[in-house]
């Protein structure tokens, strides 16, 4: 089993593939990529058999990039899972403390260390690529002055050492992924249980009260709304797809909101029905 990951191996999204399709490493094979629009083009190409991808954070927000993804190609969402971020500070193994001179990670792991970082002025911070890469740097230079905030994988991956775990500021720090497949592919794997969340898209004319009225429809028709998120259309400007996700506690709930929806919107898709995540 393939499955293509925005980042290195050793990052979050290679620990949410673990989680969603398992630990064994002799099935499934983890295809790092550099940027979101490579992994989508793996997907679509058949070299993978799906994709794990961020979707929102907790504390940081949600990934717009991907979004835009869900609704420009011809994919659906088919899983989704939460991971409990840890980030840890991470170096060459016998390195101690005070030799680290420089710290290095994503910009959003910098951000989310914070209250760390500023206990430590003698560090000077740098934002990084990547989380993971931040120790796949650091190890392959051989660098002892140096340390990445990255999560435990990243160690064992790169054979680091973790030096201090859990430097992030909150403990309520959650990242929700989606499994994501080409929408003709059958189910990667079978359901247990039945749907009760949908993703869907959907836009509006520009007149006054259309989204009340949209998001009327949904309370109309049962479904519990969960998320809205807007993004900008491209060429048109000041005119927004709204990305919504609601639950529902029987199908017929679900299929009679996107046959509101239709009524009234210009477009709407379906970006996928699976089982809501339940928190770790």
């Amino acid at each position: 089993m393939k499955i293509a990951i925005q980042g290195e191996l050793g990052s979050n999204s290679h620990m949410a593939a673990m989680s969603m399709l398992g630990n064994d490493l002799a099935a499934l094979s983890i295809v790092p990529c550099n940027v979101s629009a490579e992994v989508m083009a793996q997907v679509l190409s058949g070299a993978v058999d799906a994709a794990v991808l961020p979707i929102e954070n907790s504390l940081h927000g949600s990934v717009a990039e991907h979004y835009d993804l869900l609704l420009e190609l011809d994919v659906r969402i088919e899983r989704e899972s939460l991971l409990r971020i840890h980030h840890n500070l991470i170096v060459a193994p016998g390195v101690a403390l005070v030799e680290v001179r420089r710290v290095i990670s994503h910009p959003v792991a910098l951000s989310q260390c914070r209250k760390f970082l500023a206990a430590h002025p003698e560090f000077e911070v740098m934002p990084f690529y990547d989380t993971a890469g931040s120790v796949k740097y650091l190890m392959e230079h051989q660098l002892r002055d140096v340390a990445g905030i990255a999560p435990v994988l990243a160690a064992t991956q790169y054979e680091g050492q973790v030096l201090v775990s859990s430097v992030e500021d909150h403990a309520q720090n959650f990242t929700r992924f989606h499994l994501v497949r080409r929408m003709e592919d059958p189910w990667l794997i079978a359901p247990t249980e039945p749907d009760n969340k949908m993703s869907l898209a959907f836009a509006i004319e520009h007149r006054p009260g259309t989204l009340v009225a949209a998001l009327e429809r949904l309370a109309w028709a049962g479904v519990d709304l969960t998320k809205i998120e807007s993004r900008p259309v491209p060429g048109s400007p000041w005119e927004y797809v709204f990305y919504v996700d609601v639950r529902f506690d029987a199908p017929g709930k679900a299929e009679a909101a996107v046959a509101a929806l239709m009524e009234h919107c210009r477009m709407v898709k379906i970006l996928g029905r699976y089982r809501a995540a339940a928190t770790p």
